[in-house]
Order: structure tokens, then sequence, then C-alpha cells
């Protein structure tokens, strides 16, 4: 009865002249599109039907990148949005933007909406907080990879869907079954750099670049071209030449292949579960990202991925009020609930966990839970708690590039990290000087 009485009081105040002017305009600017960006409009709607002050205005800017952009560029113009959807890798940008962004501590202290920094999970509120304990953004989409397991397919090669896939060694073992089996896409990945390179360090405690992975200051380089990750690539390089790993693009091109049941194995976003849910006519399964035995015996904790939610300066008190209503709005155990069982993103506080797993969530969608245990099962340590580098947005395009040219056998693993590493210091050395 509650909704349907807020409905109709969204309805009267559209109805009304007066109310409706008397209502403060909030800009949001998202990445969303498809089943995500559908979400979003509903979050954005509940949110507006609930109240009568604040209105939220949603507009869809374009992939994670031409987000930032448009962020960035409209600021310049004094055209900025109240709130900005940045990825996890343009948090050093954003928060070297002095004049540019309003801290979220800041925010929600002045608007005196519900905010408990200690509620968010440790491992995503660490990505966007200072050393001090002051929270920067937002936590909103934090996802982490998973591998995803066509079980159809694994199937119709003669390959028991069951078998073990923990680690590298089994997986290399189970896509020569595969090969052998006939299927023609044995693996796929998605956000090459970000699972194989990024998370793969942390994953093995090893560092992606020095300086804490950039935490510990900007005179950081990278440190991608160990022999850790050069094994890595160098056994996926393998794969590549061999066809039973199949390169489809550079962001989540083979969430397409995937989905339509072209590929056997896929290492994705645990977010990939509203995609793969609502779309896959076959039987699939998640798994934990595998590591390899031969590094480690067991894992230490995958870092997030996703995006958080920044707040742009210029804009009146009214309306960062505003701004603090809906963020703390967003923040709430049965939307954080909601958005999780529906996304597979993580409950970014420990009540939303909570509800999703009283509600028997998990029991009823086996698997769903891994990316949360995944992430917290283990205190991060220096080389697990995320990355904070300069310019990144840009590095991870060399890196592309350079993984390209092992998937196509033109360079070495150990040749391309080692021009990886070249290319992408000086990148961060020109972001230093910048910001010193």
């Amino acid at each position: 009865m509650n909704k349907h009485i807020l409905g109709a009081l969204a309805v009267s105040t559209a109805l009304s002249p007066v109310m409706a002017m008397a209502q403060t305009e909030v800009q949001f600017w998202h990445a969303f599109t498809g089943r995500l960006g559908e979400l979003v409009k509903a979050q954005v709607e509940e949110f507006n039907a609930s109240q009568s002050e604040y209105v939220i205005v949603e507009s869809h800017k374009g992939n994670y990148s031409e987000t930032l952009n448009a962020g960035i560029a409209a600021f310049r113009a004094g055209e900025q949005p109240h709130i900005l959807m940045v990825f996890e890798v343009g948090t050093a940008t954003m928060m070297s933007a002095e004049g540019a962004i309003k801290p979220v501590h800041q925010v929600m202290a002045e608007s005196g909406a519900s905010f408990d920094p200690d509620a968010y999970i440790g491992s995503v509120k660490g990505y966007y907080t200072t050393t001090d304990g002051d929270m920067l953004s937002l936590p909103f989409n934090s996802s982490t990879p998973v591998l995803w397991v066509n079980r159809d397919a694994m199937q119709a090669a003669g390959v028991d869907p069951d078998t073990d896939l923990s680690t590298w060694e089994k997986v290399g073992d189970v896509l020569d079954q595969l090969k052998a089996g006939g299927e023609e896409c044995p693996l796929v990945t998605a956000w090459q750099s970000w699972i194989h390179l990024e998370n793969f360090s942390a994953y093995h405690d090893v560092p992606f670049a020095s300086q804490d992975n950039g935490f510990a200051g900007l005179d950081t380089e990278l440190m991608l071209n160990s022999p850790a990750q050069v094994a890595h690539l160098t056994a996926m390089g393998d794969w590549a030449k061999d066809g039973k790993f199949i390169y489809t693009g550079r962001r989540n091109e083979g969430g397409a292949n995937f989905r339509a049941g072209e590929c056997a194995l896929f290492t994705e976003s645990s977010a990939g579960y509203a995609g793969i849910s609502s779309e896959a006519e076959f039987e699939f399964d998640v798994r934990p990202l595998p590591y390899w035995e031969a590094l480690t015996a067991e894992p230490q904790n995958t870092i997030i991925g996703g995006a958080s939610l920044w707040v742009m300066e210029g804009h009146e008190a009214d309306e960062y009020k505003g701004v603090g209503e809906f963020l703390s709005f967003l923040s709430s155990a049965n939307v954080q609930a909601d958005w999780h069982q529906n996304t597979g993103y993580l409950p970014i506080t420990a009540e939303a966990g909570v509800v999703t797993r009283d509600s028997g969530f998990y029991d009823s969608n086996p698997g769903t839970d891994i990316a949360v245990i995944q992430m917290t099962a283990k205190e991060p340590t220096a080389n697990s708690k995320g990355l904070r580098l300069g310019s990144f947005d840009q590095i991870r395009g060399i890196i592309d590039e350079e993984l390209e040219a092992v998937w196509s056998g033109d360079k070495t693993a150990q040749e391309a990290m080692d021009s990886a590493k070249e290319r992408g210091d000086s990148l961060l050395r020109r972001f230093e000087s910048a910001n010193q």
C-alpha cells in the first residue's frame, strides 16, 4: 500500500505546477545501457517517487572512458553534473582534480543525510578513501572477476561440467579436452588487462606497481613484467596460438559470444550475471577465478572493478542536500541487496550482504556469493587492495596493445610487458610532474 501512496504522491507532484517548481533538480551522468541502464532508471524512479523535494535526472554519456571525458569537458565549460560515474581506473585522476570534486564525506556531513562510512565493506571502501579514512566518492557498482562456465558446451565436448577448474593448470587441461572435443571457442575473456594482469597480480599477491600500487605516492612505476605475470601471459599466448583462447576485443566484446552459447569458458566480471542470466539459453554456473598452483598454495583476494559516484563542485547547497539524500538512498540495505541480486555487482555494505543471504538468494542461485567470498575471505595486502595510478585509462590502452601483440604471436610476453612498462612509466612520470 505504501508504494501506491508514494506513486499517487509522485503523480500529484507532477500535476501541480507550484510543487513541481519547488523540486530541486540533480543531474546524474552514468555509463550504463541495456539491462544495467534499465536498473539504474528504476533506482532513480524509485527515489523520485519516494519524496517530492528533489528530482534526479539520469543521463547516459557513453562508455566509462567517454563518461569520464564528458564530465571533465563539462566542468571546464561550467556545465558539470552534480553526480558523475567514474570507473575505478579514473580514481587517481579525480583525486588530483582539485577544485572539481566535492568529497562525498563532506557532502554527506553538510547535507545531514544518513551516512556511516564503516557500513561499507573494507575491500570496496578502501579504493575510494584517503589514508585518513575520508571517503572521496561513493562506491556504486563494484565487481570482481570470476570464471563463467557454459555447462552445455562442456558436455557437448565430452567434458564433465562439474570438473575442477580452481587452478589454471586444471583449466589448461580442460582447454585441451574442449579443443579435442570440437569446441571452437574453449576460452574467451573480457577486460583483459583488468582480469589477466591487474587482478592476476592481486590474486597472486605480487605487485602490479611500486609504492603499494600507487596508494603510497605518485612516484610509482609499473611492475607488470615480473616472472609471475610473464608466465601467465605466456601460457595464454600459447593457448591463443593453439586456438584454445579466442581473443575478441579489449572491453567486453566476448560477452556477446558467451551469452550466445558460442564459448565454453569466460573470464568476466561478476556483474556479467545481469546479461548472462537474462540472455543465456544454456545451463551455466560461476566459479572462482583460477589461480596458478605453481605460484601460490592458495590465492589472496581479487580487486574491484566497476565505478564510483563522484560529486562535482560548483552547485548550490540545496542541490547538494538532494545529492546527499540520493546517495544515502542508493546505500540503503534493501536497495543495495536488490542491486546485488539483479546485477552480480558486490553489495557495497555488509548489511546488504546479510539481507541477501537471509532472503535465501544464494541458496537459490548457487555461485552468486563467490564474488563476495573472493573479495572478503582474506584481509587485503599492499599488493591486493587495488590500484591508484595516474593516467591509468591511457596506460590500459598501452597494455591492451601489447597484449594483442602477444595473442597474435608478434611479441613474447616478456617483450610485450617490458614495452608496456617503459611506455606506461613515461605516462606516470608526466602525471607525477603535473601533480606535484
